[in-house]
């Protein structure tokens, strides 16, 4: 799953200091849910802001702690964290380049599956962009757009001009994501 947006809010810009890091109040239940049923949990952020110099890797790798911290106060440790530092128009070397870990590449993707073997088939991609969406047909997985974060007006994209891939499934926000998979995948 997509980290902004997702399991946290998505409208302060790129978070560099941890004090500024919180999840959505239902993430961890949401997520609890899905580790409960047997689902490996990977969480899959596109992270510009340090090819564009917003952050750096030290910052970025603080702000995980503190998600993952959070997490595990709601009994949840998820199987994998994987982000994308690239964007091409990025002005901070190595990361200023187009490279396959950006979504909707699949390099997280491919990352995740070496590490930890899972049935594509079987898995869902949840996501509040349409890049969220596209990983998850590049991956062969389901996709479930939210309209937490950017997933409304990504929704709202899609139905007035046909842009954007389309998802699987639509939910509110990452809980409703889980009760669904809950319900139609025991």
């Amino acid at each position: 799953m997509d980290r902004d947006g997702t399991i946290s809010p998505d409208k302060f810009g790129y978070i560099k200091d941890p004090a500024g890091y919180h999840l959505y109040p239902e993430s961890p239940k949401a997520l609890k849910m899905l580790q409960d049923m047997g689902f490996l949990i990977f969480i899959v952020t596109n992270q510009s802001g340090i090819a564009r110099g917003y952050l750096n890797l030290t910052q970025l790798a603080a702000v995980h702690q503190k998600m993952l911290d959070l997490l595990a106060d709601g009994g949840v440790r998820p199987d994998g964290l994987y982000f994308s530092p690239y964007h091409k128009e990025g002005i901070v070397e190595p990361f200023n380049v187009h490279h396959e870990d950006r979504k909707p590449g699949i390099g997280m993707f491919r990352r995740a599956r070496r590490e930890h073997p899972f049935i594509t088939e079987h898995s869902f991609m949840i996501g509040d962009r349409f890049t969220d969406i596209g990983f998850a047909r590049n991956a062969g997985m389901k996709s479930i757009l939210l309209l937490s974060g950017n997933g409304q007006e990504e929704f709202d994209k899609m139905l007035s001009d046909c842009a954007g891939p389309r998802p699987d499934f639509i939910c509110e926000n990452i809980l409703c994501a889980a009760e669904m998979i809950q319900r139609y995948y025991p």
